[in-house]
């Protein structure tokens, strides 16, 4: 990622360009590593006023912070942590984008089997069911199992980003199934 920096009104210390340059540098891990991003630091003073704008432009994005205060090690950190959550905000929104494509769903057949002529048993769906799996930890699905007092649950593990199914053994114990997609 590139980053640019423009000062007007005041003559920056090599402190400051120093300080500044790190901490702009942590939003590259918030990117994925294909995009070329480019951000481009406006530091300005004017009078007491101490202010920042900052505009990050790359594949498929374009967000912008500015943010103002008494002090400009104070203002780069206001306006960095802004851009940090927009940027946050942007990557989950394209999480949750891929996760819709993915199709993260569930159906669920309720299956009955009956005798048929000459003593043949035959299968036959009784119930259909669909529904969107919720994000949780396995601890958190585990107590949700406990709570419902079903046999087995169907999760989006949110910590491997999978769909997962938590059921009850034989012996009280629970299994947990990662089809491992």
């Amino acid at each position: 990622m590139e980053i640019k920096f423009t000062f007007k009104n005041f003559e920056p210390s090599r402190h400051l360009k120093g300080y500044a340059q790190e901490r702009f540098e942590k939003i590259a891990k918030y990117l994925p590593p294909e995009t070329q991003g480019e951000l481009s630091v406006n530091l300005s003073v004017e009078k007491y006023r101490h202010m920042a704008e900052v505009i990050l432009v790359g594949k498929d994005l374009h967000i912008s912070a500015n943010t103002e205060s008494e002090d400009m090690y104070s203002t780069i950190d206001l306006v960095l942590d802004k851009l940090e959550a927009q940027v946050r905000k942007t990557r989950e929104k394209g999480k949750d984008h891929r996760r819709g494509q993915k199709g993260w769903s569930a159906r669920v057949d309720v299956i009955s089997f009956i005798q048929g002529e000459g003593g043949k048993r035959e299968q036959s769906i009784t119930a259909t069911d669909n529904f969107q799996p919720k994000p949780m930890s396995v601890d958190e699905a585990a107590m949700q199992l406990e709570t419902l007092g079903n046999d087995f649950l169907v999760f989006l593990n949110a910590e491997i980003d999978r769909v997962n199914v938590i059921y009850r053994r034989k012996s009280g114990d629970f299994g947990l199934i990662d089809p491992g997609i």
